[in-house]
């Protein structure tokens, strides 16, 4: 979330409502829409490490508002996260883990275990096809997302099948 709130405060100045509605307009039903509490919490503690300011600007018929703009702190915080790479493949795989470990107590066997993965997986790329179907086909963030989501599960399904092939 910080992140996200940067780079869009490094575009433009925006208020808390302003940067929900820009997060919900650019990724659509893709991304889960965030809290406006969250985002204000969130402004809250990047203010406080000083990677923006706020200034309150007056409203006639409103209440007062606080604009967040990004700091040249902020904007190095966010360029190192743009130029970092993002974390690769899970090692430490909390699924496997009980793989290999559950049989070992007697709680469950390989195949039960395998087959209710399988299914949960099956469950959510049900869910992530109707969600393409219901996205806006012009919004193309929102379909690579979702279309990412999909090839990550069909990976895990196909990892699914070699567990199941490989493990005694």
């Amino acid at each position: 979330m910080r992140q996200s709130l940067l780079a869009l405060l490094a575009k433009e100045p925006a208020h808390g409502y302003e940067l929900k509605q820009a997060l919900e307009a650019i990724f659509g039903g893709a991304y889960p829409s965030p809290n406006i509490g969250q985002i204000y919490v969130t402004l809250g503690r990047l203010e406080k490490d000083g990677y923006v300011r706020s200034v309150d600007v007056e409203q006639a018929n409103r209440p007062n508002k606080k604009v967040y703009y990004i700091t040249a702190t902020g904007r190095e915080a966010l360029e190192t996260w743009v130029d970092e790479p993002t974390e690769g493949p899970r090692v430490r795989d909390e699924f496997f883990m009980k793989l290999v470990l559950a049989p070992m107590t007697g709680l469950s066997d390989r195949m039960a275990l395998v087959n209710r993965q399988r299914r949960h997986y099956l469950a959510l790329m049900r869910d992530l096809r109707e969600l393409a179907e219901r996205t806006d086909p012009a919004n193309r963030v929102a379909l690579l997302l979702i279309e990412g989501a999909m090839l990550h599960l069909q990976a895990d399904l196909d990892w699914l099948e070699r567990c199941q092939e490989d493990l005694p």
